[in-house]
């Protein structure tokens, strides 16, 4: 099976600007259903960034911080690691577990987010992996 990044990404990023509270994330991700949200690159945040639920558990539950008066900016992960959508799902998979990291940004050859490839989503790929190559049906 050599199937690519781009043939399992999700093509749906959402991104929050880096000055909103975490609470305004909190809602953004519920609504959506999301895990994970793209910092948006700003004059003060030259780099995109992101926001996971992880962050949220790690940084702000944990630590007992209120959400309401934290800012994006000071739990969000920048820079982000990135993969590029020809690279396989084994080189993703690979990468994701070495750096201990549930959400990679998928970005073509221009630096330009493209999708999100996330851990859940590799349930899937699993599930095709058990069913063998001839089974198309789960994407």
């Amino acid at each position: 099976m050599q199937d690519l990044v781009k043939d399992w990404m999700i093509d749906l990023v959402v991104y929050i600007n880096p000055e909103s509270t975490v609470l305004e994330a909190l809602s953004r991700m519920r609504r959506r259903y999301l895990n994970s949200l793209i910092v948006e690159k700003t004059d003060d945040n030259p780099q995109y960034g992101i926001v996971t639920s992880t962050d949220i558990c790690d940084k702000i539950v944990a630590q007992g911080r209120n959400p309401a008066k934290t800012k994006v900016k000071e739990i969000m992960t920048s820079p982000l690691m990135s993969i590029n959508p020809d690279q396989t799902i084994f080189e993703c998979a690979k990468s994701m577990s070495e750096h201990h990291i549930h959400h990679l940004p998928v970005v073509d050859e221009a630096g330009n987010i493209i999708g999100m490839i996330s851990a859940t989503d590799f349930l899937v790929v699993a599930e095709a992996l058990g069913h063998g190559d001839g089974d198309r049906l789960l994407r």
